[in-house]
C-alpha cells in the first residue's frame, strides 16, 4: 500500500504534517476526517535520493523566480482556502497556513503581501487586485462578488472547479495537437537530412547518365544544393520567418486573420470552436452564479477566451445587452462560431430565469464532446498523416528514379 505525505488543518487552524498509508488520496482524506483533520495536500512518497532532491530544490528555487504562477498553484490555493474557511478559520489565519505550505517562493511572497493588506483592513478582492497579473480578472471579480454576497466559500469552490476544468480542457487540446506537430517536425528533420546527404549522392549518378532531367528532379536537386551549401542561411531564414509570424500573431489584425484561418481547418477548427464554447459557457455560468452583473460578466468572459472571433462576439454582446436585447439574440449574429444548440438553450434559460443553469449544462456537454474528440483524434489523423508521408516519399522516389529508368530504357533501345 502506498505511503502519502500530507498536510492537514485542525479545527483551530493549526497545520499538521505527517505520513500515512492509504489506498489513494480519497481514502486518506476520509481517514483524516475521522481524526477531525481537513486534508490540504497529499503526495505519494517516492524513494529518496539526496543528490536528486538537492538538484530539484535548487532548480525549483531558480526557475520559480522567472516563471509565472501556474494555474495548478492558483487552483490549489482557491480549493484549500475554501476548505479552511468553511472549517471556521478566519481569512487571515487560513492565509497564514497556506503561506507556510506554499513551496513556490514567488507565490509565497505574493500571498504574504495579500494577507498583510487584508490584515490592514482592505477587502480580499482589493488586496488581490494589486496582483492582477497573477490573479486574473475573473478570479478577482468573483471574489469581490462573493465578499459582497457573503458567499466567499462557494465562490472559491467555483473558482477552483473552473480552473480545474480549464486546465483539463487545455491539456486535452494541447495533447491532441502534439501528435501531428511531432510527426511533421520529424518529417522536416528527415527531409532535411536526406537533402543534405542522400540526394547529392544520387545527383552525381544521375548527372553521369547524361539524360534530360524532368522538372520534379531538377527542383529536388536545386533544393538539395541550397540546403547542403547554405544550411546556416536556411536556418537563419527559417528562424527569421518564424519570428515574423510570432510578431504578426501579437498584432490585432494578425491574430484575427490567424483565428479565422484556424476555425476553418478540417478537424481542428471544430475542436477549437467546441473548446472556446465550453470555456465561454462555464466562465459565464460561474460569474452569474457568483453575483457578478451580466455586463461585467460578459466583459470578463470575453477577456479569457483565446479566439479573437469569440472575443469580438462576446465583447459586442456586452455593449449591446445594455439596450435591453437578449444575449441569445445578440450571439445569433455569429452562427459560424455559436452552435444552434447554444443559442436555443440560452434562449430557454433567459425565458425561465435559469441562464446560469443552462450555461453550465452546455459547458458540460461541450467539455465531454472535446474529451471524446481528442480521444479519437489520433485515429482520425493517422490515415491523413500516412497519406501525406506516402505522397512525399512517392514524389521523392519517382523524381530521383525516373532518370535512371529512362537511361536504362535508352540502353535497351
Amino acid at each position: 500500500m502506498p505511503i502519502f505525505t500530507y498536510s492537514a488543518a485542525k479545527q483551530n487552524g493549526e497545520i499538521v504534517n505527517g505520513e500515512k498509508e492509504a489506498e489513494n488520496e480519497k481514502t486518506l482524506a476520509k481517514t483524516l476526517k475521522e481524526e477531525s483533520l481537513f486534508l490540504l495536500d497529499a503526495k505519494e512518497k517516492k524513494p529518496f535520493s539526496l543528490s536528486a532532491f538537492n538538484v530539484a530544490m535548487n532548480l525549483n528555487e531558480i526557475t520559480s523566480r522567472f516563471l509565472p504562477i501556474s494555474l495548478v498553484e492558483r487552483m490549489f490555493f482557491a480549493r484549500n482556502l475554501a476548505v479552511m474557511i468553511s472549517a471556521g478559520l478566519s481569512l487571515t489565519r487560513a492565509m497564514d497556513a497556506l503561506i507556510q505550505e506554499s513551496a513556490n517562493p514567488k507565490f509565497k511572497k505574493i500571498l504574504s503581501e495579500v494577507n498583510e493588506s487584508v490584515a490592514e483592513g482592505k477587502s480580499f478582492a482589493d488586496s488581490l487586485r494589486v496582483h492582477e497579473k497573477v490573479f486574473s480578472a475573473i478570479f478577482i471579480n468573483m471574489v469581490a462578488a462573493g465578499e459582497a454576497s457573503g458567499k466567499l466559500t462557494l465562490v472559491l469552490k467555483l473558482l477552483s472547479n473552473q480552473m480545474k476544468k480549464d486546465y483539463d480542457l487545455r491539456k486535452r487540446v494541447t495533447g491532441a495537437m502534439m501528435y501531428p506537430a511531432i510527426i511533421m517536425m520529424a518529417l522536416m528533420v528527415i527531409g532535411t537530412l536526406m537533402m543534405m546527404y542522400v540526394v547529392p549522392s544520387l545527383t552525381a549518378v544521375i548527372k553521369d547518365l547524361g539524360v534530360e532531367l524532368p522538372l520534379s528532379t531538377r527542383v529536388i536537386i536545386f533544393t538539395s544544393e541550397i540546403i547542403a551549401n547554405y544550411i546556416l542561411w536556411v536556418l537563419a531564414a527559417f528562424i527569421f520567418w518564424v519570428f515574423l509570424l510570432w510578431r504578426a500573431l501579437k498584432t490585432r489584425i494578425g491574430k484575427k486573420i490567424f483565428d479565422r484561418v484556424v476555425i476553418r481547418l478540417p478537424i481542428f477548427g471544430e475542436l477549437i470552436i467546441k473548446f472556446n464554447t465550453a470555456r465561454f459557457c462555464r466562465t459565464l455560468a460561474y460569474l452569474i452564479t457568483s453575483g457578478v452583473p451580466i455586463v461585467r460578466s460578459l466583459e470578463i468572459t470575453g477577456s479569457v477566451l483565446g479566439n479573437s472571433l469569440f472575443q469580438n462576439a462576446v465583447n459586442g454582446a456586452a455593449q449591446d445587452i445594455q439596450k435591453g436585447k437578449q444575449l441569445s439574440v445578440l450571439l445569433s449574429a455569429y452562427p459560424r462560431i455559436f452552435h444552434p444548440i447554444v443559442l436555443q438553450m440560452m434562449s430557454v434559460g433567459e425565458e425561465t430565469g435559469k441562464t446560469s443553469d443552462m450555461m453550465l449544462r452546455l459547458a458540460l456537454f461541450f467539455e465531454e464532446d472535446v474529451t471524446n474528440t481528442t480521444k479519437n483524434l489520433s485515429t482520425i489523423i493517422e490515415p491523413i498523416l500516412m497519406i501525406v508521408i506516402g505522397t512525399a516519399v512517392g514524389f521523392f522516389a519517382v523524381s530521383m528514379l525516373q532518370p535512371i529508368y529512362s537511361s536504362l530504357g535508352n540502353i535497351g533501345a
